[in-house]
């Protein structure tokens, strides 16, 4: 980000767009790096399917670029069982602590509201600290685990945000 005015813009793109693959390969990356141990190298398959989302079923996928379309940030929206879930949150490394975090989950807030939604779920790892404390400071509650994640990935930490119509 050195010497380039930071401007962080919202964009929805398609699944395929690059730009959104390169972030979400980021955000499987360090999810390995923080979960897999000797014992478990790989996510139970539990887990993977609970966690699997078909690219169809994305209702939205945004990006927060900067200035000159360098993607910096990415995150999803689909419907599970009728509610708004945010997935698929990653801010590339480089660019953590300049607001990309807080950009985009107001834009996926934002698109979701317009759409009718009441509410956004999301749900994340406890061994993602940062998350929990971005989701907290943003005005997100702790709910319970809600499925398929309730069983498939009992450690599950959960939010909710109602939103404003």
């Amino acid at each position: 980000m050195s010497g380039e005015k930071l401007v962080l813009n919202l964009e929805e793109v398609s699944f395929e767009d690059p730009r959104a693959v390169r972030l979400r390969d980021l955000l499987n990356k360090e999810l390995l790096d923080r979960y897999a141990t000797e014992d478990e190298p790989a996510l139970p398959a539990a887990a993977r399917a609970a966690l699997d989302v078909a690219a169809e079923d994305f209702v939205a996928n945004v990006l927060i670029v900067t200035a000159s379309g360098h993607a910096v940030a990415h995150g999803a929206l689909r419907l599970l069982d009728g509610e708004w879930e945010v997935k698929r949150v990653i801010v590339d490394p480089a660019a953590r602590g300049l607001g990309a975090a807080t950009r985009l989950m107001a834009g996926l807030e934002q698109i979701a509201a317009a759409a009718g939604a009441r509410r956004v779920i999301l749900q994340t790892g406890g061994q993602q600290p940062e998350a929990e404390a971005l989701y907290r400071k943003i005005g997100y509650r702790q709910i319970p685990a809600y499925p398929p994640y309730d069983t498939a990935i009992p450690a599950s930490v959960c939010f909710e945000k109602e939103l404003e119509g």
